[in-house]
This record gives structure tokens, C-alpha cells and sequence, in this order.
């Protein structure tokens, strides 16, 4: 069995063929739905269905892991990013789990490059936000009710950025297919990306693929889990090694 470690901190990430082969992460899709060009990544097929080679997926997982590790060393932003159903509560979940950024609804136009007229979204969400729970009676109930569908529409558009300061440095992506904005949007602005690739995702333009299902929940889960744990493991690190240099 083949088993990487990746050292975050503290803690360590372990990576076995054994866990992903439990999460589901070799399945792929039909052989009519693949992309060619994931033909390096692919093992074989079996009843119509491909395989993903989890020898390569060990690797390019911890690579991928060594730079989240690296990104949160610096305290980077990391944008977690999954809108379709299976993902969305996942994403939410490991992003606030490790204090970082998510899109778990929505892409929206123009989040990365057109970051100005983002920011001036989340201003207007954190100003109804203050309005509501600060200055309410100075409101009539009409007044008060627009405040809370605008509030409630934003938050679900812009909740998981609207304390994010400045843009994402690197992002964090399920289903390329899906998010084909969010990573058009990333290679036009220079953004790293960290993405899983499924047997019919183009892996062109994913600085960090890591190859595998991006449709089953358990898959989902031990991607966001590990990435998470990296995360928090690399965040510990920093901190014990500032406690160290100020003992010192």
C-alpha cells in the first residue's frame, strides 16, 4: 500500500490508498462522458466505468497539500469553492472549520475580476447587517422586512467572502465543470488553483489537480476534511513558532 504524509504542524496528514479507495475517489465517469485529456490519470475501466489511478492521486494530493501548507503558513486566504448540492454543506462546514473562505451557492460574475463592485456588495451586506441589529427601531416594519431579504440575498451570495480582506490568494475547487468561472476567472488574474479533476474534467489550467470523483459525498468530505486538517495543522505551526521566537 502506498502511504504519503504530509506534515502539517503538529499534527499529520496521512494519505492512504486505503482511504481513498473507502471514500469512492477512484470512481469515475462513464467511458462516453470522459475527457481524453485525463487519459494520464486514468487506470482502466471497469463495467463501463473509469478508474482513476489512486497511485497518481496520492501524489498529486500531496503536492497539493504542501502548498495549502504553504499558503497557510504565510496566512494566505484559501477560497473554498462548491456550489452543486452534494457539495454546497461540505464546503461550508471544513472552511469555517479551519477559519477560511468559501463560495458554496453561487459563482457570481466578476468575483475575482471584478473584485471592486464585490467589495462594494459585501459594504452594503455589513451595513443592512448593522442597521438590523443595531438600528432597527429606527425603521418602519416595511423597511425593516426589505432589509432582511436584501441581507438574506447577499449573505447567500457573499456570506462565506464578506470577511475575507482582499482576494482570495489561492483557491480550493470540486467540480471544475461546475465552476468553470471561478477557474476562468483564476487564470485570468493569476489566482494558483487547487481542483479535484474527475475523468470528464479538462485539467487544463488547474495549477494543482488532484484526480479523482467529485460527485460522491464521502469523496467530497475526505477532500475538504484533509485540505481542512492541513490547514489548521499549518496554522498551529505558525503559532508555536511565534510563541517560540517571542520566549526566545
Amino acid at each position: 500500500m502506498m502511504l504519503c504524509e504530509c506534515k502539517t504542524g503538529v499534527n499529520m496528514t496521512k494519505i492512504s490508498i486505503k482511504d481513498l479507495l473507502d471514500a469512492g475517489i477512484h470512481f469515475g465517469h462513464r467511458k462516453n462522458r470522459w475527457n481524453p485529456k485525463m487519459s494520464e490519470y486514468i487506470f482502466g475501466h471497469r463495467n463501463g466505468i473509469h478508474i482513476i489511478d489512486l497511485q497518481k492521486t496520492v501524489i498529486y494530493f500531496n503536492e497539493a497539500l504542501k502548498v495549502i501548507k504553504d499558503y497557510a503558513s504565510n496566512g494566505k486566504n484559501i477560497l473554498f469553492i462548491g456550489t452543486k448540492r452534494q457539495a454546497s454543506e461540505i464546503i461550508e462546514k471544513y472552511a469555517l472549520d479551519c477559519n477560511q473562505y468559501f463560495i458554496n451557492k453561487r459563482w457570481l460574475g466578476g468575483m475575482l475580476t471584478n473584485w471592486d463592485t464585490i467589495q462594494n456588495s459585501i459594504k452594503r451586506l455589513k451595513k443592512i447587517e448593522d442597521i438590523l441589529e443595531n438600528k432597527i427601531n429606527s425603521y418602519t416594519k416595511k423597511e425593516v422586512l426589505r432589509f432582511e431579504n436584501s441581507a438574506q440575498k447577499l449573505n447567500k451570495a457573499l456570506g462565506g467572502i464578506k470577511n475575507m480582506v482582499g482576494k482570495p490568494d489561492i483557491l480550493f475547487i470540486i467540480d471544475t465543470n461546475k465552476e468553470i468561472l471561478a477557474v476562468k476567472e483564476a487564470n485570468k488574474m493569476g489566482i494558483p488553483i487547487v481542483a479535484v479533476i474527475d475523468s470528464n474534467s479538462d485539467p487544463e489550467g488547474i495549477d494543482f489537480p488532484i484526480p479523482g470523483n467529485d460527485d460522491a459525498i464521502r469523496s467530497i468530505e475526505y477532500y475538504c476534511n484533509t485540505i481542512s486538517e492541513t490547514i489548521k495543522g499549518s496554522s498551529k505551526n505558525k503559532e508555536d513558532n511565534q510563541g517560540s521566537s517571542n520566549v526566545s
